[in-house]
């Protein structure tokens, strides 16, 4: 793979070209902590090249198969390591589709070169401006974490400001150790369930135990709030229904009335490596135009930013719907059976009404 030298630092990038022979648009993904491009590779990248982009992936400072350095991990730095990567290879602008860590790191190049991003789509991105402010009682899903995590015997407060970087931390020890990780507990920590290479949680640890990247990444972020407010291009914000993330996300409801707010239902931290066929087709909607083009406001409602989600979505490789009812009707085996299965209940439903 390619490496390019920037900002003191050799990164590993890739990139695969529009298959279509048109003219593209570039989309830049950003992966976050504890994982590199592979992240991204197999379930995302392949397929959004074929129609309408050329496709940049890398690996973050200290990540994949860039270069470990001593310092250069906060925020600011990796958005300018990420500025010299677009400048070297030719990009003025692009979208961006990231999630968790590297979010912050997008939005810290957003800060310096707004008018570069073309649209943005944050998958779970925590703030440290929310993390910070928040009480422990608001993530409500704290309490379920907490028993998994004590169940495994780790001495890990499920609602520490910085909770999911030191549970990737102890899981790296365990794996490193050959010990047994319960299911439950990979299931919040995916990237290093095997996803991204059996490489991933040695060289965690060795981030974390020989540079200074732990006391750099878990400092403030540079991202405040009134800055924030600043950021006027299209942006798709999803969160996870079961993930501490989703303070932040219920934050930045107040900060951008233009964004879309997305609901994953039934999901942690890591859905985009479980949920990757919901992520593409609400990627795919936003840069179409389809969510643009709804009404900003319901009826009754004050002008605000809400949360919306669909009533058929996708989890483990089955289809379910919701109804007010329920938050879960399935499994079906594929989307249109899902939908037909819905519409079905809905004119049973109504049928009382009608008649």
């Amino acid at each position: 793979m390619p490496v390019v030298d920037v900002n003191g630092v050799r990164l590993n990038y890739v990139q695969l070209e529009c298959q279509d022979g048109q003219g593209h648009e570039d989309l830049v993904m950003v992966h976050g902590l504890a994982t590199n491009m592979a992240f991204w590779y197999f379930q995302y990248a392949t397929r959004l090249s074929q129609r309408r982009f050329r496709v940049t992936l890398f690996d973050l400072r200290g990540h994949g198969r860039s270069e470990m350095t001593a310092g250069g991990y906060r925020p600011d730095n990796l958005a300018r390591d990420l500025q010299g990567l677009l400048d070297t290879l030719g990009i003025q602008r692009a979208h961006f589709l990231t999630h968790s860590y590297g979010g912050v790191v997008a939005l810290n190049f957003a800060k310096i070169a707004p008018h570069r991003v073309a649209s943005m789509v944050l998958c779970d991105t925590h703030l440290s401006a929310v993390r910070k402010s928040v009480r422990p009682e608001s993530w409500g899903h704290g309490a379920q974490i907490q028993s998994i995590v004590d169940r495994a015997g780790l001495k890990l407060d499920a609602h520490d400001p910085f909770f999911g970087y030191k549970l990737l931390t102890e899981v790296s020890h365990l794996q490193m150790a050959n010990a047994a990780v319960p299911p439950e507990l990979e299931e919040l920590v995916r990237p290093l369930a095997g996803q991204c290479g059996s490489r991933t949680p040695a060289q965690w640890l060795k981030l974390m135990d020989t540079t200074h990247a732990r006391d750099e990444l878990m400092g403030d972020d540079g991202l405040c709030l009134t800055e924030l407010r600043r950021l006027t291009f299209p942006i798709l914000a999803m969160y996870g229904d079961q993930s501490q993330a989703r303070l932040t996300g219920k934050e930045l409801l107040e900060v951008w009335p233009h964004a879309v707010f997305r609901r994953v239902h039934r999901a942690g931290h890591f859905f985009p490596t479980t949920r990757p066929l919901e992520v593409v087709h609400a990627c795919e909607r936003f840069w179409g135009g389809e969510f643009a083009a709804r009404p900003k406001v319901r009826a009754g409602e004050t002008r605000r930013s809400h949360f919306r989600s669909d009533r058929v979505y996708e989890t483990g490789g089955h289809w379910f719907f919701m109804t007010r009812e329920q938050a879960q009707v399935g499994p079906f085996d594929g989307e249109d059976e899902a939908k037909d299965t819905l519409a079905s209940f809905i004119r049973a439903v109504a049928a009382p009404v009608a008649g």
